[in-house]
């Protein structure tokens, strides 16, 4: 794979499992829900190894990374930087995975359709997660 791709992949595959170790936290420790948490970590879990099962291993994912460089590192964007609940990190965090899956999702399209098939439907699955972690924080 050309590195741009490689770069779209190893940012995308992080922002989701950032996300997803956020919704698992609050799975954990706000709610002590056992099935939320170990749905969250599934989901990171199943991104991994999607990625790697693109063949790009990660010495190609960390070579093309340029975390110095990356224009779009600084600052906060609209709301980013302000958090008032539990709920707004929550759903904050489920849109970041979403997206990020969204663009997994398109890109594995130039490389192995089932693997994108398979980042839809985890997409769809956490879609399915934020509802059912929402519900339990009572927003």
């Amino acid at each position: 794979m050309k590195e741009p791709i490689l770069r779209i992949i190893d940012a995308n595959a992080n922002r989701a499992r950032e996300g997803l170790r956020v919704l698992e936290d609050v799975a954990r420790f706000v709610l002590d829900d056992e099935d939320l948490r170990s749905r969250a970590k599934t989901v990171r879990h199943e991104i991994t190894r999607s990625v790697n099962a693109l063949r790009a291993d990660v010495s190609s994912l960390e070579a093309a990374r340029d975390s110095e460089k990356d224009v779009g590192r600084r600052g906060f964007a609209g709301d980013e930087g302000r958090r008032n609940e539990i709920g707004t990190i929550t759903v904050a965090n489920a849109r970041r995975v979403q997206e990020a899956l969204r663009v997994l999702e398109e890109f594995s399209k130039l490389v192995d359709e089932t693997i994108a098939s398979r980042l839809k439907d985890l997409r769809y699955s956490v879609y399915t997660l934020e509802k059912d972690i929402m519900c339990a924080v009572g927003a």
